[in-house]
């Protein structure tokens, strides 16, 4: 009896040494999956996606920073984590001042993804410095993206690229009477938060547009809350401009007719999409004017265009406001065209002047059909 239990006891401790060995041949098979020379260039400390989401807060905190280590122009321009700062590996040493003084503040580098390196040497360098709490979100602006729910952002580079080429739906989401009123930028489309389920019609029917949200800079929460609702809505394209308005506003003024015009293919007529596009978006932002006779534009023209025939414009034309470009019509792009040289010979420092070079036709039931001339 005794002699079997003592058999008991040597089978059961047998048994569990192979459980064991087993375990420990499972783990040693994950752990020679990665090779230790391919992750010995890795940091210490890598976070993951939910990391970052609980410490990312509009405007960030203090004693947070997120860093993008990828190049500029190439990459961060074109799409960023919201509220991450830039500073390329490349100009690690040159960019130190934008780094806190607080060396115990969270820092948490990113770049383009697990084979990325760029993040892992900025890391260390940071280390070295003197920082204490520094991180890694080694999977990056790929996985960020890809994750449902979230949104990159944009600079003000591709912004302006992105109106220049007539590629995106620009959306404004302050309050439309005290801030898009008073100044937006070009080609914008008011839908203020406040009010985007009442508006929301405004944006594409493609849901592959991109559409850009933006608002009064890195502490507004506006454009991020329309941006979550453009993704529930089904939008697959969506991204902020998290430095927003206050940003623009500084770089361009006010007004930045270069950015907002495309010229066409004749000297001096405006780029026929182009126009369709503002008229139907944002024809505020031009100064229009038709150059037909009276009796023409009592019969129908554009909601925002002030008449003044072609043959009474020369002594108004010292008078002319440059707050906005000027874009001359009329119905075949003759006496527009004659409108543009006028100014042109008058004023010459009239710079964003413009004419429209289309046949169009104001129809009675106050429809415009807008064609190329044959």
């Amino acid at each position: 009896m005794k002699a079997n239990k003592i058999k008991i006891l040597l089978l059961a401790l047998l048994a569990g040494l192979v459980l064991l060995t087993g375990c420990t041949a499972t783990k040693t098979a994950k752990t020679a999956a990665i090779p230790a020379e391919e992750t010995s260039w890795m940091f210490h400390d890598i976070v993951d996606a939910k990391f970052v989401k609980a410490h990312m807060t509009v405007p960030m905190p203090e004693n947070v920073m997120m860093i993008d280590a990828r190049p500029y122009k190439g990459k961060h321009a074109k799409g960023h984590i919201p509220g991450s700062v830039s500073i390329p590996f490349s100009q690690f040493d040159k960019k130190l001042n934008l780094l806190p003084e607080d060396k115990n503040a969270l820092l948490i580098y990113y770049c383009e993804g697990i084979k990325c390196k760029l993040s892992h040497k900025s890391a260390k360098k940071a280390e070295k410095l003197g920082y204490k709490n520094v991180k890694v979100y080694a999977k990056g602006y790929p996985e960020w993206v890809s994750l449902k729910g979230n949104y990159g952002a944009v600079s003000i580079e591709h912004v302006t690229k992105l109106i220049a080429d007539n590629n995106a739906a620009i959306i404004d989401a302050r309050p439309k009477k005290t801030k898009f009123d008073k100044a937006h930028i070009p080609t914008a489309v008011s839908i203020p938060f406040s009010q985007f389920d009442n508006l929301k019609g405004k944006l594409p029917r493609d849901l592959n547009t991109p559409v850009i949200f933006y608002c009064g800079g890195l502490k507004c929460r506006l454009s991020h809350k329309s941006a979550v609702r453009a993704l529930e809505m089904g939008y697959t394209n969506v991204k902020v401009y998290d430095k927003g308005y206050p940003e623009w506003k500084k770089t361009f003024g006010q007004s930045k007719a270069a950015v907002q015009v495309k010229a066409g293919e004749v000297e001096g007529s405006f780029d026929l999409e182009r126009f369709k596009s503002i008229i139907a978006n944002n024809p505020e932002s031009i100064l229009l004017i038709d150059v037909r006779d009276a009796d023409e534009f009592a019969k129908g023209s554009f909601k925002t265009a002030i008449n003044i025939p072609v043959e009474k414009l020369e002594p108004k034309i010292k008078d002319l406001s440059d707050d906005k470009p000027i874009v001359f019509v009329c119905s075949t792009g003759a006496r527009s065209g004659e409108a543009f040289y006028m100014v042109k010979d008058i004023r010459e420092s009239l710079k964003d002047v413009y004419y429209v070079e289309a046949e169009i036709d104001f129809k009675s039931d106050g429809t415009i059909e807008i064609k190329k001339p044959k």
